[in-house]
């Protein structure tokens, strides 16, 4: 314990001795917890339209305005034919075209039904998928609207209704930032952790200080501990500062116990601190630990259901994401803080992660070779 005691203490003054390791350890995940949830946004919005207007009636503009008064959309403009709407779709103006056509309200009013045209830009796959939904849905209450206030009541068919009645449960306002802040410092805590631990090792054999730590009598599982402790502490300290952000700039308190979130962190940190130092044994130069690390946490980012849906991904990426253990801290996080789970509802995912740690730190430990 004494040898570990002085290891310990040399790598909390080599940290703290540099300020640029301070800045990324403290400053940028602060910076980046109040950027990236403003812009991780779920939603579609602003989705531009180009009208093309035949008709010119008083319910194509009853139309035209309910689209425009949802929030959804902003009216791009209007054109006098359908090729100069395609031609704003062209210059990336427009996303979704409208064509109105000249007997609309006449064979609404004649006919109880009336036809339109929609042309949606698919550049953009998930805003014209969403983008069109959002239009047809407006389209269709538009309808309904109709044939409840201005058809008269003979004219439409006497079919049964059924009204449905739902509740949110676990995110009652459906807000996205409770969603996604949970994630993100999982993220930002796996990023500082992996990257700094990764870079640690690397260091000394550049500057050449390993060689005098590997002449001395110490045991590889206590220089292993010695890297890995300090990073361990920092690690716990940016998971507070995250949940203190989260409070402060989104209001978002967890619903379980933080005492849980902190044990989970705590196996986890190791696990992924164990990986960070296993790619230092085996890189000789800081860019070649920073590129490893860089090629793991794309990796992990994307296939760890941050952004994506895991159900949605095609079956080896789900597989994939089975040795991933930033997939399981995002999960724990948001069950903890969206719907109060407690120790013995992540027990599973803690004993995974616990592998993970157990797997990884050790296989650092025997690939640390000391060498004269």
């Amino acid at each position: 314990m004494r040898t570990l005691r002085f290891l310990l203490e040399k790598e909390f003054r080599q940290i703290f001795r540099d300020k640029s390791i301070l800045r990324v350890i403290f400053i940028m995940p602060a910076v980046q917890l109040l950027v990236l949830p403003w812009a991780a946004d779920y939603e579609v919005k602003n989705i531009n339209l180009a009208v093309v207007d035949n008709d010119r009636s008083d319910y194509a503009q009853k139309l035209v305005s309910k689209i425009t008064a949802s929030g959804y959309f902003k009216l791009d403009k209007y054109t006098a034919s359908y090729a100069q709407a395609l031609h704003e779709i062209e210059k990336n103006n427009a996303d979704i075209i409208l064509e109105i056509p000249a007997s609309f309200e006449k064979n609404l009013i004649k006919e109880s039904s009336s036809t339109l045209f929609m042309a949606v830009n698919a550049v953009n796959g998930t805003k014209a998928g969403l983008g069109a939904s959002y239009l047809q849905t407006i389209i269709r209450n538009f309808n309904e609207d109709i044939r409840t206030k201005w058809v008269q009541a003979p004219r439409f068919n006497t079919q049964p209704q059924i009204d449905v009645t739902y509740s949110n449960w676990f995110n009652l306002h459906m807000n996205y930032k409770s969603f996604m802040v949970p994630g993100i410092i999982v993220i930002l805590v796996t990023m500082v952790g992996s990257f700094i631990a990764a870079v640690n090792i690397v260091r000394e054999k550049e500057i050449g200080t390993i060689e005098q730590i590997n002449v001395t009598p110490i045991k590889k599982y206590h220089f292993i501990l010695g890297k890995l402790i300090p990073f361990w502490v920092l690690g716990l300290v940016i998971l507070t500062t995250g949940l203190t952000i989260a409070y402060l700039a989104y209001g978002i308190i967890p619903l379980g116990s933080i005492f849980v979130i902190y044990v989970f962190a705590a196996v986890y940190l190791l696990a992924v601190l164990g990986l960070g130092l296993l790619v230092s044994t085996f890189c000789n130069t800081q860019q070649q630990a920073m590129l490893s690390a860089f090629f793991l946490m794309m990796i992990f980012v994307m296939l760890s259901g941050l952004y994506t849906s895991i159900t949605s991904m095609p079956v080896w990426a789900q597989w994939v994401t089975k040795f991933n253990p930033v997939t399981y801290f995002i999960e724990v996080m948001r069950s903890i803080v969206l719907k109060g789970s407690t120790l013995a509802d992540i027990s599973k995912n803690l004993l995974i992660v616990f592998g993970f740690a157990v797997v990884l730190n050790t296989w650092a430990v025997l690939s640390y070779r000391k060498r004269a």
